[in-house]
């Protein structure tokens, strides 16, 4: 792998791990129960997939696409700053 490939891969890795965090941090901070816990994991998707009007199975899906919505950001800002 090249050096150019290896930061490449080392930046959108950073990204999608910020976004898994911030997911995370979310879903236990949104909830009707705080916490990592079966209740508090609920009510977090609950809240986050109300805002798109749905429920808990909405929320799972958003929380689940930041992180590569955010590997993608940080791939883009990368090729960008690069170029």
């Amino acid at each position: 792998m090249s050096s150019e490939d290896s930061n490449v891969a080392k930046v959108t890795a950073a990204g999608a791990t910020t976004g898994a965090v911030s997911s995370v941090a979310a879903v236990s901070a949104s909830g009707a129960v705080g916490g990592l816990g079966a209740t508090g994991i609920t009510s977090g998707l609950g809240a986050i997939g109300s805002i798109a009007g749905g429920g808990m199975a909405t929320g799972l899906v958003m929380t689940a696409a930041a992180p590569i919505a955010a590997g993608a950001v940080a791939y883009g800002l990368y090729k960008w700053m690069k170029d």
